[in-house]
């Protein structure tokens, strides 16, 4: 199937919406894009940006005390890219947020570390280097996009 361009968001369910949007806009720099109300006037989502095209959406009123563990079904962290990991990594320092799991080469040939969101849900901050595994698979899919069938 073809027409997919990009992944637009990740949806997350929270506990305490003030606390996740001090963690996501105070500690990370997100920029709140907007908030959206249900019918009866509370809220219902809010929006915050990770590019012009890229969202992380929050939903208020999350049942439990965490995201499911590692091993849970279901989505089991999502990712954000960085230029320079290490760099992020010194500002997570400053705001005080701590690794979950810190700097390494991953098995994909890229350098990563990890954070958790308040609620527990785990975030990958991952450096794509020239060596990435996902370059190389990228140039060879184009590679095999002209091939005539």
């Amino acid at each position: 199937m073809k027409g997919f361009s990009s992944l637009g968001h990740v949806a997350l369910k929270v506990k305490d919406i003030e606390r996740t949007l001090d963690f996501y806009t105070g500690k990370l720099g997100f920029a709140e894009m907007l908030r959206l109300n249900k019918p009866d006037g509370s809220l219902w989502i809010v929006y915050l940006r990770v590019t012009d095209d890229q969202y992380i959406e929050v939903f208020p009123g999350a049942v439990g005390e965490r995201a499911p563990g590692w091993d849970a079904i279901g989505v089991n962290h999502f990712c954000l890219c960085v230029d320079d990991l290490d760099g992020v990594l010194a500002q997570m320092e400053r705001a005080g947020i701590p690794l979950l799991i810190g700097k390494k080469m991953g098995i994909d040939n890229n350098y990563q570390a990890w954070i958790e969101d308040p609620d527990g849900n785990r975030i990958e901050l991952m450096q794509i280097t020239p060596s990435a595994m996902q370059l190389e698979a990228v140039a060879r899919l184009r590679g095999q996009q002209t091939v005539p069938i």
